[in-house]
């Protein structure tokens, strides 16, 4: 397993198939790179199906343990069903998409080898979902997460982006993944460094806070410091967490903790190599994606991997963060 000098394993990999989508979301920042997406078929530029399946064999060289597809919309891939079938035994397998896709293709993808799935649901009203997603897909959602769950990926994760424009409906889609069995929601911070757009920020220890008061249970997860709130009480004996329903949050914006416990490298629908989500000045390039380039460009990769709050961006006396220039210095400029 390869080790970064801050002692970070790295044991994930996160690949975006397609910076593609038929959704265009207020808040997205296309897994760091902005807003790069163009036309709606398949680009010469995107990795293969051999490309990605080469990739994951390397890793798993490396005792990396767990791929999650991402995007764009992945499922805008009509080959991912043969990537997850030829994704390494040794690799978990999962998924993040806006769901209105695996109505038709949960079945088969779960049949390929992907075992969980989060699916993107800012809100449990048509109108609401459409302003914030530029899209009139919500039942369509709603039958993807159906479906998901039909399929056998249980628990789902619902994803829900928490800034200006969704603060007000967290209350409603905790109550409905506390009524209904099967969903959990992650709330994810939004991240105004990626989007340009710093007034739709809002203070996420309020929402902490709020969800405290809610809850039954807290679990404290060592992973990045976090905490799990469990609202409800379990209707079975047999399951204590039948019947309640579980409410996470991903806080990374101004995180030192968050960014100390990262265990990932990402990977860029064209085939980059990313050590870290905030930044583009570390891509590096896999050249034509042969074995050798992919374990010289992964080893690299790792070895450069800094922790975006707490070393390459630090506080200064008056509490505002500022990059420390000694790590631009040894960017990859590509």
């Amino acid at each position: 397993m390869l080790t970064d000098e801050f002692g970070r394993e790295v044991t994930g990999v996160r690949i975006s198939l397609t910076d593609r989508c038929n959704f265009d979301c207020i808040y997205c920042h296309n897994e760091g790179l902005g807003d790069t997406r163009g036309p709606m078929d398949p680009q010469d530029a995107e990795m293969s199906t051999d490309d990605v399946v080469r990739f994951l064999e390397v890793v798993t060289e490396f005792d990396v343990d767990a791929v999650k597809f991402t995007g764009g919309e992945p499922m805008l891939r009509q080959d991912l069903a043969e990537i997850i079938a030829r994704t390494p035994d040794e690799l978990e397998v999962s998924l993040t998409t806006n769901g209105t896709f695996l109505p038709g293709r949960a079945e088969d993808l779960v049949d390929a080898g992907l075992e969980r799935v989060n699916v993107s649901q800012d809100a449990l009203d048509a109108e609401d979902f459409a302003a914030v997603t530029q899209s009139g897909a919500y039942e369509r959602v709603l039958e993807g997460v159906d479906a998901a769950l039909d399929a056998g990926l249980d628990p789902i994760k619902l994803n829900m982006v928490v800034f200006e424009h969704t603060a007000g409906y967290i209350p409603e889609m905790v109550d409905h993944v506390a009524e209904n069995d099967g969903l959990q929601l992650q709330l994810i911070e939004y991240m105004p460094e990626l989007t340009g757009r710093p007034e739709w920020n809002i203070d996420i220890e309020r929402v902490h806070d709020w969800l405290a008061e809610q809850a039954d249970e807290i679990e404290h997860r060592e992973m990045h410091n976090r905490r799990r709130y469990w609202i409800g009480e379990s209707d079975s004996s047999d399951d204590p967490n039948a019947g309640r329903g579980m409410v996470e949050i991903v806080d990374p914006v101004e995180n030192a903790t968050f960014c100390q416990n990262c265990h990932r490298v990402r990977v860029t629908h064209e085939g980059y190599l990313k050590g870290c989500l905030n930044r583009n000045d570390d891509l590096r390039t896999m050249g034509e994606m042969t074995k050798p380039e992919i374990r010289e460009t992964f080893r690299e990769t790792v070895e450069n991997r800094v922790p975006y709050y707490g070393e390459y961006m630090i506080e200064n006396g008056d509490g505002e963060w500022e990059i420390d220039e000694k790590y631009i210095e040894k960017s990859v400029q590509v």
